[in-house]
């Protein structure tokens, strides 16, 4: 079992390169401020990057004062931008690795040796989720918070993930094969792009199951503000397409 390493597809990673949220950086991701709001104050903070990408969190985490910022990534790509962009803050509080998160115990990280782990839309992608949890269980101290992002499962069910339109020409979001969890294969940006599928159920039930007591759990959607300065926003209110949760460590 290991990770589909599709952000090293040439063609995907042209394509993923030209998105807001990697233009941009979290300024470009839109639901960034729920997300932010959930995060504890970073400063003196341990803290574990789970699929940093090109590293605009960890850079930030460093700005906001976090002690010291392991980023991971299966991504040579994901790492090499990350690490060209250099660190916002002290250069040796920052170390970018290779990982494969289907297997993050092979790094032999320290037990308890981080206070915050974050991941921002990657566990959709994991297909040992207990495996990772368990190792998560291990790596973070007493307390520590677990703030992550992922595909909300209304968005990862379908076989076919896109929009739909009635004889009338209304736009909708078709949901089937919601309770049949697994793999979807999905053409976005290059063909082939293989996404776990979980209920809702499942992602809490896992976090409950290896001791992280939940804290806040948010089916995202823009608010008023953001439709405004961005209309096309507007249709992400039809349906959740990212589930936001925080935990802590039990």
């Amino acid at each position: 079992m290991s990770t589909q390493n599709i952000y090293d597809d040439p063609q995907f990673f042209a394509g993923y390169s030209q998105l807001a949220r990697s233009v941009q950086g979290l300024d470009g991701a839109p639901e960034w401020p729920a997300l932010r709001a959930l995060l504890p104050p970073l400063a003196g903070l341990r803290v574990l990057d789970l699929g940093c990408g090109f590293g605009w969190f960890s850079r930030w985490a460093l700005g906001q004062g976090a002690a010291e910022v392991l980023g991971l990534d299966v991504s040579e790509n994901m790492l090499a931008r990350a690490r060209a962009e250099g660190p916002a803050g002290d250069a040796a509080a920052l170390r970018y690795q290779r990982a494969d998160l289907e297997h993050l115990e092979r790094l032999a990280l320290p037990e308890a040796g981080f206070d915050l782990a974050y991941s921002s839309l990657v566990l959709h992608y994991i297909e040992n989720l207990d495996g990772l949890l368990a190792e998560l269980q291990r790596l973070l101290a007493p307390g520590a918070a677990l703030v992550l992002s992922l595909e909300h499962p209304i968005f990862t069910a379908p076989r076919r993930q896109s929009w739909a339109s009635d004889a009338d020409g209304q736009r909708h979001w078709p949901v089937d094969g919601y309770a049949l969890e697994g793999a979807r294969v999905s053409d976005w940006l290059a063909p082939g792009v293989i996404k776990q599928h979980r209920r809702l159920d499942s992602y809490l039930n896992a976090l409950l199951r290896h001791g992280f007591a939940l804290s806040s759990l948010q089916e995202w959607h823009p608010s008023d503000a953001q439709i405004a300065a961005a209309p096309a926003l507007a249709e992400e209110r039809e349906r959740p397409m990212f589930l936001l949760i925080a935990a802590r460590r039990v």
